[in-house]
């Protein structure tokens, strides 16, 4: 099976350094946690402009990073999905991240 692009998650940085502290990731878009969303919600390259417009606007926190994570050691299931409101695929992942999946932390810059 050929090997999968990295996927990115933007996320606050509070909830990363919660997850690092816990070892797993289970947050999902604006800060909804797995058990409330059903997935964790990820972006390629190109789509994390329109996310984080979509998500977080002007107005959001300043305090973003991107979490690189690399999708072939996974345990829990990763579904490509149409989604609102452009009707683009994003990858979601339907179980927690564990926090040894990802690879790279990024700063966002607005």
């Amino acid at each position: 099976m050929p090997k999968l692009p990295p996927i990115l998650h933007l996320t606050e940085r509070a909830h990363w350094e919660a997850a690092r502290a816990a070892g797993s990731y289970e947050r999902s878009t604006r800060g909804r946690t797995l058990a409330e969303e059903g997935f964790i919600h990820f972006s390629t390259r190109d789509q994390l402009p329109r996310v984080a417009a979509f998500l977080y606007g002007a107005d959001g926190p300043h305090d973003l990073v991107v979490l690189v994570v690399d999708p072939n050691v996974l345990t829990a299931p990763l579904k490509w999905e149409v989604m609102p409101p452009h009707g683009e695929e994003f990858p979601h992942l339907y179980g927690p991240l564990p926090v040894s999946a990802v690879v790279a932390v990024e700063e966002w810059e607005r």
